[in-house]
């Protein structure tokens, strides 16, 4: 009979790996929007989002509820790592019927505690002054926390049954008895539990800690939970403390198969049958209980205590964890045994004594393994959703369990490892959790707040309001009014340049057409062959060497001729003369289709002799030059306007081209009657903007930041393309960068030390903002980037980067929208619409590759410009597609 309740109490190693996996579901499901309300294991946010740095300081007071006590301390904190923290405590011991009485007179209490303590803790003038002191509340029942400081009791449970407090929020119930205490300059600006409490202790000590359990009467769990993970709390960044409440676990009849008879009798005989299944396993409160039962159950089978009085054994509460605890700790025979049971008033042999201590260690030792499939849980489910291979970990321990018994450490470290071999767990004793921990979550709330307000500042002047927004929109549409104005053209910082682009393709373009594009180091030759059934193409890329891009125009000019004579002999089409369409990404003063004069050169282009010239002219003459007869080009173009047109073939209505890549410009589909600069009254034609010069004339002057003059003084063109600099690609980097350089001195960041690569321009790469905002990127990932600058990020610098990151991406997708807005609108009215429908082509890096750019945009064009209803075509190669297609609907027109 002893061996058979001995194996009963012994769980096998597969039904703990069963058991691993029951609770991780668990807690995926207490996790998620949709499925909380019925999962057992809680997993309550805390809004605790950061564990101690060590700079916290100040005096901070705690109000911990116990049992039958209210504990009340003073911590003072040096900013020296927390390493030597000054406390001074008082226990006040509650009155008779309190737990079961009104809640108002329970926090009624605890404030008058607080009262006495601070009386004889604080001299008179402390308390009067005008200093705040920050008071942490540990309150450890069930809660459903919306804010660090607001919490509505779910359920009493120890013995607590207070009438006029279930549902309420706790916090503002102890604020309002405070303030009767004329107390005014104390706040309670933060409520948690015990287990939250372990967990900050333990992060005090140098390292951070990451999960904490505690193994007493009760027994919890709390870990540092990815936060987008955390569907129940409106949190997306970084991390969040969650309280897993996992003494639930198991109440859906998950650990029926492990419950002995005698946890059926402890459980029945509790004041809640059915609940807490898994606390009643492992919580000392019940272990004394189960042994109990345990023993009356053998001595009924005549194996323990035959023939003696067992009477005494038949009252509930008699056997406590403490001589549980006294009768396993002794490893040198049974004398102390003999000696607790003979204390218990049993008379038991030495058989007796030995079977006692077998009962009480298998006992002991499943809670404990219990405890070690929790944790492994834990570990496994952390190591997951941080994308790692290894995890290594520092958990917080603290306890009647974990003090009292000497093998609880092994064995929650073994089975651990066992059930989780691809996790380290480190343990860390904890000290006086619910205290000095209490006080650490307060400290840490109020720096983080004043951090906030940091941030605030310095982020401030680049979050725009929607006011903002539309005077961007009015301005923008009062620069295009000026572009297209024949007398203020000239002035204007929207330059609205004239295309002699005048349809859009209607599907019926057929042929073979060749196209190139240059606009970068690189320089490209298509043919593109339109058909019925669509578009096919072939193309070969040409490095354009940097001595030919910053020789003379005839050099640059000869080599592109060299290469479409490269690329016609490849193809096999030396003897054919096709229309040609050529991207040429500069400003150019279009005089026609195909006459077009560089206005400036752009992008690292020098190359003599050019600017003021017909592009389309230098590129016959070079032909000529190089005896190539087959040219004939039919249209000049930039690749806003290709971008546009490679849209319009399969889709009639698009009619606006967008870029937004490492440059930023625009063109749409305006009337002749209201394009100034060109004869002529009849339909329509494409207008490139150069939108990116926008405010070169000081009317955006109202929203650079110091962080944008400082990016635009150190590029090649101060004062120019203002607009493009706040927007695209070339910059946003480097607007980052400048932030966080701001946000190290003001110690926010990096703890005050730049490296020195950060102080390096343009290290930080537009890119790095694609990868730091995708959503649910690990933070390790963001600190693998900030490694490759030599900063060693923390979790919490890897959480506001991404923020500063946000920032700037956001305000630049807005800006953007602003201007889009001013453009559909101009279109909606020029055709006297209520509502206009109408597409958009887009091409460019930061548009398609940003994680939120392009959702940003669209958000706030809807807004802007409610009486346009706008979709987005990706460009497939606007600038190669694109030209064929002006190219082809130029032939088409003559």
């Amino acid at each position: 009979q002893i061996q058979r309740a001995l194996r009963s109490l012994c769980i096998p190693l597969e039904r703990l790996h069963v058991m691993k996996g029951h609770m991780m579901q668990d807690m995926c499901k207490g996790l998620s929007r949709q499925t909380y309300a019925q999962a057992k294991v809680r997993m309550l946010p805390t809004y605790i989002c950061s564990t101690p740095n060590g700079t916290e300081k100040g005096n901070f007071l705690v109000v911990e509820l116990c049992q039958n006590q209210v504990r009340t301390l003073l911590v003072t904190l040096y900013g020296d790592g927390n390493m030597s923290p000054q406390m001074m405590y008082k226990i006040f011991d509650m009155p008779e019927g309190i737990t079961q009485g009104e809640g108002e007179a329970l926090f009624d209490f605890i404030a008058q505690c607080v009262s006495h303590f601070l009386a004889e803790t604080t001299s008179p003038d402390t308390s009067s002054s005008e200093e705040r002191l920050p008071l942490g509340f540990v309150f450890p029942f069930t809660c459903k926390q919306t804010q660090l400081d607001k919490a509505e009791l779910l359920s009493w449970s120890k013995g607590f049954s207070c009438s006029g407090v279930v549902g309420k929020d706790v916090v503002q119930m102890l604020q309002s008895a405070i303030n009767k205490q004329e107390l005014s300059h104390v706040d309670v600006v933060a409520l948690m539990n015990d287990t939250v409490g372990t967990l900050m202790t333990c992060s005090t000590e140098g390292r951070p800690c990451e999960i904490a359990v505690v193994a007493d009467k009760g027994s919890n769990c709390c870990f540092m939970a990815e936060a987008y993970l955390v569907e129940t709390a409106e949190e997306t960044s970084g991390r969040m403390c969650v309280n897993t409440e996992w003494g639930c676990f198991g109440d859906d009849g998950t650990l029926n198969d492990i419950f002995t008879p005698y946890d059926e009798s402890v459980d029945e005989e509790s004041c809640n049958p059915g609940e807490k299944r898994f606390e009643k396993l492992v919580g000392t409160l019940y272990l004394g209980e189960i042994v109990r039962h345990a023993l009356i159950a053998l001595t009924a089978e005549k194996a323990l205590f035959t023939g003696t009085d067992i009477a005494v054994l038949k009252e509930k509460g008699v056997f406590t964890i403490q001589h549980v605890l006294d009768i396993i700790n002794n490893e040198d025979g049974t004398t102390d045994v003999k000696r607790v049971l003979e204390v218990l008033g049993l008379q038991p042999s030495e058989r007796d004594c030995g079977r006692v201590q077998q009962i009480c260690r298998a006992v002991v030792g499943r809670a404990a393994t219990l405890h070690a499939v929790g944790l492994a849980a834990i570990l496994s489910y952390m190591c997951q959703t941080r994308d790692l291979e290894t995890l290594m970990v520092n958990v917080g321990v603290e306890g009647e369990l974990y003090t009292g018994y000497s093998r609880f450490e092994e064995i929650l470290q073994s089975v651990s490892r066992l059930l989780s071999p691809e996790c380290m767990a480190t343990l860390l004793p904890s000290r006086d959790g619910s205290g000095r921990g209490a006080a650490m979550v307060t400290a840490v709330a109020l720096r983080l707040a004043a951090q906030r307000r940091v941030v605030n500042e310095v982020l401030g002047p680049l979050r725009l309001t929607r006011a903002d927004l539309e005077k961007v929109q009015a301005l923008m549409r009062q620069e295009m009014e000026r572009g297209l104005g024949k007398h203020t053209n000239a002035t204007a910082s929207v330059r609205m340049l004239p295309t002699y682009v005048t349809h859009t393709p209607d599907g019926t373009e057929q042929g073979d057409f060749l196209a190139l594009d240059l606009g970068g180091t690189n320089f490209r030759v298509l043919v593109v062959r339109v058909t019925e059934e669509g578009i096919s193409m072939a193309s070969e890329i040409y490095v354009i060497p940097v001595a030919i891009m910053q020789g003379t125009g005839e050099r640059l000019f000869d080599h592109i001729i060299d290469c479409i004579v490269d690329f016609q002999t490849k193809q096999n089409l030396m003897t054919q003369t096709l229309p040609l369409g050529f991207t040429f990404s500069f400003p150019c003063q279009q005089m026609g289709l195909d006459k077009a004069l560089l206005l400036t050169w752009t992008k690292g282009f020098t190359a003599s002799g050019c600017v003021g010239q017909d592009v389309v002219q230098l590129l016959r003459e070079a032909a000529r030059r190089k005896q190539h007869s087959g040219l004939q080009v039919v249209a000049l173009l930039n690749d806003t306007v290709g971008t546009m047109m490679s849209c319009g073939y399969d889709d009639p209505k698009c009619e606006i081209g967008l870029i937004v890549g490492t440059g930023t410009n625009a063109c749409y589909m305006e009337e002749m009657k209201n394009v100034g600069t060109v004869e002529g009254d009849e339909g329509r034609m494409c207008i490139n903007m150069e939108w990116g010069a926008f405010g070169d004339n000081g009317c955006l002057d109202h929203i650079f930041t110091h962080f944008d003059r400082v990016v635009d003084e150190t590029t090649i063109n101060p004062g120019k393309q203002r607009f493009e600099k706040l927007i695209s690609g070339m910059y946003l980097g480097e607007i980052v960068r400048q932030i966080l350089l701001v946000m190290t001195e003001k110690q926010l960041l990096f703890q005050g030390k730049p490296s020195r690569k950060l102080q390096t321009r343009n290290i930080f790469q537009t890119k790095f903002l694609s990868t730091i905002e995708l959503n649910g990127l690990a933070l390790r990932q963001i600190r693998a980037i900030l490694n490759e600058l030599d900063l060693d990020a923390s979790f919490e610098d890897s959480v506001l980067l991404r923020e500063v990151c946000q920032a700037v991406s956001l305000r630049a997708a807005q800006l953007c929208a602003a201007g889009l807005a001013a453009v559909v609108e101009k279109m909606r009215e020029n055709r006297g619409l209520d509502q206009l429908s109408v597409s958009v082509g887009v091409d460019g890096t930061l548009y398609k590759l940003h994680p939120c750019f392009s959702q940003n945009l669209q958000k706030t064009l809807k807004d802007l410009a409610p009486k346009c209803d706008v979709s987005f075509h990706l460009s497939e190669d606007g600038s190669g597609k694109g030209a064929a297609l002006v190219a082809a609907v130029a032939s088409r027109a003559a």
